[in-house]
């Protein structure tokens, strides 16, 4: 049988004194940790599934949309806003479904489906694509206001000048000359900020023409 001296014989009854004291707390934390652990690890495995249903379904979405079948097309759209709405895919699902529905001519439903991701898809750049596509439909539909509204909050710098632009639009559309050239003016200053970034050098000077073009048309060429 093991012998210990008086020190070792007094730091183990400390131990047990501390653990007497502790040792329930110290196993609840331990637990506590144990369960937030596989706890994560959890949701990580149930995040992963549901984005790799999502794209199973996706998937399908973009098939239809080559096939041109835009009821299906919204249906799959559908189907993922229901279920996987929490994923990438629900946002894109809705950008897509929303294109083919203009593209027949039901520009109601594709309005609801872009407001869906205006407000609830899970990316940036979605969110402000989707509020781009919206307020060119309600222009289309002469709802100038509530256009403008979309517009309203600034995107991402890639798509500033085509938010201006299209707040440009809006303005010309109610007889607003003068705000409407401020904002292709702004746009085409926000292509220019873009262009120093990089990126396709012909089409970003087709679309400066284009710009010009609508400032031209104003009286107001450079």
């Amino acid at each position: 049988m093991a012998t210990y001296d008086l020190e070792e014989q007094e730091q183990i009854d400390e131990l047990k004194t501390w653990w007497k004291m502790h040792g329930n707390l110290v196993t609840a934390a331990v637990m506590a940790a144990a369960i937030i652990v596989l706890a994560w690890q959890g949701w990580n495995w149930w995040q992963r599934n549901q984005s790799a249903q999502a794209s199973v379904l996706y998937s399908s979405a973009q098939l239809a949309v080559q096939q041109q079948d835009a009821k299906r097309t919204r249906e799959l759209a559908g189907e993922l806003i229901d279920k996987y709405s929490s994923t990438t895919y629900a946002g894109l699902a809705a950008l897509l479904s929303a294109k083919a529905q203009a593209e027949g001519g039901d520009t109601k439903s594709a309005q609801q489906q872009l407001a869906w991701a205006v407000d609830n898809a899970k990316d940036d750049s979605v969110r402000d694509l989707a509020r781009l596509r919206l307020a060119t439909l309600l222009l289309d539909d002469k709802a100038y206001d509530e256009a403008l509204k979309r517009l309203a909050t600034d995107p991402a710098p890639s798509l500033a000048p085509r938010f201006n632009e299209l707040r440009g639009d809006v303005l010309v559309a109610q007889g607003k000359n003068a705000e409407g050239k401020a904002a292709y003016e702004v746009a085409l200053a926000k292509l220019d900020a873009v262009a120093k970034d990089g990126g396709e050098a012909r089409t970003r000077a087709a679309y400066r023409e284009l710009l010009q073009g609508k400032l031209d048309s104003l009286g107001a060429g450079k």
